[in-house]
């Protein structure tokens, strides 16, 4: 193991699960839109608004790392369609992005991000759009990272050497730590970081590549483990 100045977390499925933290937005979209603008709740339900920004990001390739745009557009369409003001968009998303920011997190993750923060500088790197300011962890990370910033998604190594720039590392000083095997592990094995998979549900390794030697369970285990082999608690 090469010696460590800097850890980096994936978010989404890593600090706290984002299905029921999506689900809970696209009704509270939903409600707000009913309230609003009831002709276009009527005629773009979940399911179907869910599909449109799927479209739409099959036919914006340039904002494929860029959820929120993402969802700005595909609001504006459904406005559009419907003969409602456009304007709305942005009232709509932020009732979206509001309830996003309201997650729940992994009972592990905020006793860890203390211990992990006193460890070493903490990075945030995220191919989603969550607002760790809202969310009132955003003390915990010395620097944060997202697709829409880099302007790339892992595992495009870009997105992971902008990272240890902003960190002022080597590639091989950074550990990155998140549960997708092609996004997180690979993306930073092939940018030149360690990487480690959190495996919070005992699946079997995917690939590509050989498994990490580093897998952790839950947030807590990587926390013994960067203590024990930083020499404090």
């Amino acid at each position: 193991m090469r010696p460590l100045r800097a850890l980096s977390l994936d978010l989404d499925d890593t600090l706290w699960p984002i299905e029921p933290a999506i689900a809970a937005a696209e009704a509270s979209l939903h409600d707000w839109l009913h309230a609003h603008v009831p002709a276009v709740a009527a005629a773009w339900p979940p399911p179907a608004m869910r599909e449109l920004r799927t479209r739409i990001a099959r036919h914006c390739p340039e904002i494929a790392h860029d959820f929120s745009a993402q969802r700005r557009l595909s609001l504006a369409h459904a406005l559009r369609a419907c003969g409602a003001d456009e304007a709305q968009a942005e009232p709509a998303f932020e009732a979206f992005f509001s309830a996003r920011n309201r997650v729940v997190f992994y009972d592990d993750a905020l006793p860890a991000l203390t211990r992990l923060a006193a460890l070493l500088p903490l990075a945030s790197l995220s191919n989603g759009n969550a607002d760790l300011a809202r969310i009132g962890i955003d003390a915990h990370f010395a620097v944060q990272v997202s697709a829409r910033e880099a302007g790339v998604a892992k595992p495009d190594a870009r997105i992971f050497t902008a990272l240890c720039q902003r960190l002022g590392c080597m590639p091989a000083q950074v550990l990155h730590v998140g549960d997708d095997p092609l996004l997180d592990v690979a993306g930073a094995r092939a940018a030149g970081l360690q990487a480690a998979w959190l495996n919070r549900t005992a699946s079997v390794w995917p690939g590509p590549g050989p498994m990490p030697a580093l897998v952790f369970r839950d947030l807590g285990e990587l926390a013994d483990w960067c203590a024990a082999h930083l020499g404090a608690d």
